[in-house]
């Protein structure tokens, strides 16, 4: 059988060699506890502390605001009820188009949820008039996961900020945290430029190792940990580290933001002949999600009448990975909540599919695709 066309990498992205490398001496040679006394384990603390350090300098942060996670599920959970559960009677805010991951530990607090355009970009005014003084956490993706739309984070941490302004000195405290798991291929990260109090990094979906991920915490924010034990990670997040998984993501976030810029515009090159070319081919066709605000590597569209399952398979068969949706709800027969945010209908939702190119896509990949689907479809 031949490679099949991989184009399902938001969901999750093969692991660099030259990560995976690096990460080798850590189950091995290197494989003591960093909080271990004697020297052999104090090499490792040290290499703990570096890589710390390395993912600090990443996102223009301090060492000691980043917190080692298992991967980007956890880091959004410690944000989300680190900060909730001090304030039980406070509210959170989110828009319609979070990951799962975001809205079910929102969920159990009192949370309101923000209305989108039909691209998928928040409202801005309704999130001001979402903000009110009983809000402590304002939660927004910097990109979403199933249709890429970037939000405009900037102007949402200026109007957090100014809410934050407005509130009297005993007032509850005024945190933004962002999702940045799909974003940190391809934006800037740096949370001073992006004004934002939390950030979550998830390694899975930068070439690193699944089960890998980091959560910046500015000095300002006070959490909750949600792992008690032997205090590991500022308390915040008890249990030995993982240190071959952080190495593996810190040299995996050094790579991506090494290539950033390059691999951004030769994807973009293939996205613009992808829809192109589809337009062409089926012109009946919807584009999900903004055309100008949009990931680079995310070909998210609805082709009406037709039904993603079935055509998935027939893709599958034909030797091409690709999805309907988020890949954390598949089991989900509901129509994506994205989506639906986003006001479409439930039948072009269920007649949607999600490809999502990476660093192997080439656009003869793209023309396969494209000839299964005039085959598929026509």
């Amino acid at each position: 059988m031949n490679t099949p066309i991989y184009l399902d990498y938001a969901a999750a992205t093969p692991l660099d060699e030259r990560v995976l490398a690096a990460m080798q001496p850590y189950f091995s040679d290197s494989f003591y506890n960093p909080s271990a006394s004697y020297l052999a384990a104090k090499s490792v603390a040290k290499d703990l502390a570096a890589a710390r350090a390395r993912v600090a300098g990443q996102l223009g942060a301090k060492p000691a605001e980043i917190i080692f996670t298992a991967g980007g599920t956890e880091a959004n959970n410690l944000a989300i009820q680190g900060v909730m559960q001090q304030f039980p009677d406070a509210t959170v805010v989110v828009s319609g188009v979070e990951h799962e991951s975001i809205i079910a530990p929102a969920a159990q607090h009192s949370c309101r949820v923000v209305a989108v355009d039909n691209a998928g970009a928040i409202d801005l005014p309704s999130l001001e008039a979402a903000i009110d003084e009983t809000t402590v956490l304002v939660s927004i993706m910097y990109a979403n996961n199933e249709v890429g739309t970037i939000q405009p984070l900037k102007d949402v941490a200026a109007l957090v900020a100014r809410k934050r302004a407005e509130r009297s000195v005993d007032s509850l405290p005024l945190y933004l945290h962002t999702d940045a798991c799909q974003a940190t291929n391809y934006l800037d990260l740096h949370v001073s430029r992006l004004g934002v109090d939390l950030m979550t990094v998830n390694g899975g979906k930068i070439y690193g190792p699944k089960q890998s991920g980091a959560l910046y915490v500015g000095t300002q924010v006070q959490l909750w940990p949600l792992i008690l034990g032997g205090g590991q990670e500022r308390g915040l997040r008890s249990g030995t580290e993982n240190v071959a998984q952080v190495i593996g993501l810190v040299e995996a976030l050094d790579i991506t933001c090494n290539m950033r810029r390059d691999e951004t515009q030769r994807l973009q090159e293939l996205q613009a002949y992808y829809f192109a070319k589809m337009s062409e081919l089926i012109p009946s066709v919807i584009i999900n999600g903004s055309r100008k605000k949009r990931l680079p590597n995310n070909l998210h569209i609805s082709i009406p009448g037709v039904d993603n399952e079935r055509l998935l398979m027939q893709l599958d068969e034909a030797g091409i990975l690709a999805a309907a949706g988020s890949a954390c709800s598949a089991s989900d027969n509901d129509p994506s909540h994205v989506l639906r945010a986003m006001g479409v209908s439930d039948g072009d939702a269920r007649s949607s599919l999600r490809f999502t190119m990476g660093r192997a896509t080439t656009q003869a990949d793209l023309d396969t695709l494209l000839d299964a689907l005039g085959r598929f479809v026509g």
